[in-house]
C-alpha cells in the first residue's frame, strides 16, 4: 500500500520534512485557500505539487475539493458549483493528481464532542459522546423537533448532563461541535448553525441520496475522461446527528451508490474509523466486497460504547481487526496486479492519531499531531511488512 500523510498546506504545524521523516512517501492535500466553490487553476495545483515534490514526496490524492451545501441540496447556484468542481478535477488530474477524496455530509464534517479526551497513558484522544451531543442539540441549540428524535431515556440523560454543565463547559462543547475544523475558512455560531440546518428542513434521506447520485454521475464522467478516480468518504459519525440525513454510513449506502453509478471511477475511501463508528459495519467484509472500487483508505480505529459514544483507539486496537483489514486490502492489490490495473497500489494514510509527548505543548490540528500519527504509521507499516513476509514465504 502507498503510505501517505494528510498535510494541510504551508500553515500545517507538521512540516513536509516531518512527513518524510515519518517514512511516508506521499502527501494527501488540497488547495485550502481556494475551497469555497471556485475553480482550482492548474497553475495553483502545479505550485502545490512542486512544493510537495521538493520535499521528496509525491501527491497522489486530493483531500478534498469542498462540496458546498448548494450542491448537496441542489439549490441556489449549484449548477455553477458543479461545473467548477468538474473543472477542478480536470485541472488537478492534468497536473498529475488522479485520486479525489470527498464527502457528502450535510452541514457537518467529522464531528466530535471532545478533542482532548484523557487516556490512561497520559495522552489524549478525540471522542464523540452521544449524551453530550444530545445535550447540546436539545438544551443548548434547542433545535426544533429534536426531542421527538431521541428515546426518552436519552432525553433524560441529556437533561441531567446539561444541568450539570458549567457555562465554560457549555461554551467548550459548542465550540467543539460547530465552531472549528482544520483548514476550514469559516465557522458557525449558534444562530448561523441553526440557519444552516434549516436548509435541510425539506431534504430527506432519499432526497439527499438522489442529489448525491446526480452529482457523482457528472463528476464520474469527468474522472473517466481524465483517467482519475473518485473516493467518497463515509459520514462521521456514521449515523444521524442534528436530525440531518445521512447517505454514506453503511455498506448498503455504498451498494446503492455503486448500483446507481456503475463507473469504475466511482469508488470509496474506506475509512475504518468512520464506518467503524456504526456497529452495523464489518470493515473486513466491506474491504472484500468493495475491494475493486476502494480507491483510498483511512486506517484508524475507534472503540465503541453501548450508548453510541466512541473514541479514537490505538490504530491496532478498537473495533476493527486492523491486521485482517490490511491483509484484505493487500489481497485486493494482488488481484489488481494480476488484472494489470495501473492503480494496483492503494493509497492509505494513518488517521486521527493520539496527542502524545511534547506535541501536547505545541500548536496542532486536533487529530493531526505528528507523534500520534507517526506511531500509527509505524504500527501499520509493521502490519503490512508482516503480511507481505507471510505471503512471500519468508515467514512460515
Amino acid at each position: 500500500m502507498l503510505q501517505t500523510w494528510r498535510w494541510f498546506g504551508p500553515d500545517d504545524p507538521v512540516s513536509l520534512e516531518n512527513v518524510a521523516q515519518a517514512g511516508a512517501v506521499g502527501v494527501v492535500s488540497a488547495l485550502h485557500h481556494m475551497n469555497r466553490g471556485e475553480v482550482w487553476s492548474e497553475d495553483e495545483v502545479l505550485k502545490r505539487r512542486a512544493e510537495i515534490e521538493a520535499a521528496g514526496l509525491v501527491w497522489p490524492v486530493v483531500e478534498s475539493i469542498g462540496v458546498g451545501e448548494e450542491i448537496k441540496t441542489r439549490s441556489g447556484g449549484y449548477r455553477v458549483r458543479i461545473d467548477n468542481y468538474k473543472q477542478s478535477i480536470r485541472n488537478a488530474a492534468r497536473a498529475g493528481v488522479k485520486t479525489f477524496c470527498y464527502n457528502f455530509m450535510a452541514i457537518t464534517d467529522w464531528t466530535r464532542t471532545n478533542l482532548n479526551w484523557p487516556l490512561a497513558n497520559g495522552g489524549t484522544a478525540l471522542r464523540f459522546d452521544a449524551v453530550d451531543c444530545a445535550a447540546y442539540d436539545l438544551f443548548i441549540l434547542e433545535r426544533d423537533g429534536a426531542e421527538a428524535q431521541y428515546a426518552p431515556e436519552r432525553v433524560a440523560a441529556a437533561r441531567a448532563r446539561f444541568e450539570a454543565m458549567t457555562p465554560d463547559e457549555i461554551g467548550g462543547l459548542e465550540q467543539t461541535l460547530i465552531d472549528w475544523l482544520p483548514a476550514r475558512d469559516f465557522t458557525y455560531d449558534r444562530q448561523t448553525f441553526r440557519r444552516a440546518l434549516a436548509l435541510y428542513n425539506d431534504v430527506g434521506v432519499e432526497d439527499l441520496r438522489a442529489n448525491l447520485i446526480a452529482f457523482v454521475r457528472e463528476i464520474a464522467a469527468v474522472a473517466e475522461e481524465e483517467g482519475a478516480r473518485l473516493a467518497i468518504h463515509p459520514d462521521d459519525p456514521a449515523f444521524p446527528i442534528f436530525g440531518l440525513p445521512r447517505v454514506m454510513s453503511t455498506a448498503e449506502d455504498v451498494r446503492k451508490l455503486f448500483a446507481a453509478v456503475p463507473s469504475a471511477a466511482c469508488g470509496i475511501t474506506l475509512c475504518a474509523g468512520s464506518f467503524g463508528s456504526n456497529p452495523e459495519n464489518d470493515l473486513v467484509a466491506m474491504a472484500r466486497e468493495f475491494g475493486p472500487r476502494v480507491h483510498f483508505a483511512h486506517l484508524r480505529n475507534v472503540k465503541r460504547e453501548p450508548d453510541g459514544s466512541f473514541f479514537e483507539a490505538d490504530h491496532l486496537a478498537g473495533e476493527t481487526d486492523m491486521v485482517r483489514l490490511v491483509a484484505a486490502l493487500m489481497s485486493e492489490e494482488e488481484r489488481r496486479r494480476a488484472e494489470g490495473r495501473a492503480d494496483a497500489e492503494i493509497p492509505m494514510r494513518p488517521d486521527h492519531g493520539h496527542l502524545l509527548g511534547d506535541d501536547g505543548k505545541k500548536r496542532v490540528n486536533p487529530g493531526y499531531s505528528f507523534i500520534g500519527r507517526l506511531k500509527g504509521l509505524a504500527e501499520l507499516r509493521g502490519v503490512m511488512q508482516t503480511v507481505e513476509a507471510f505471503r512471500s514465504g519468508r515467514v512460515a
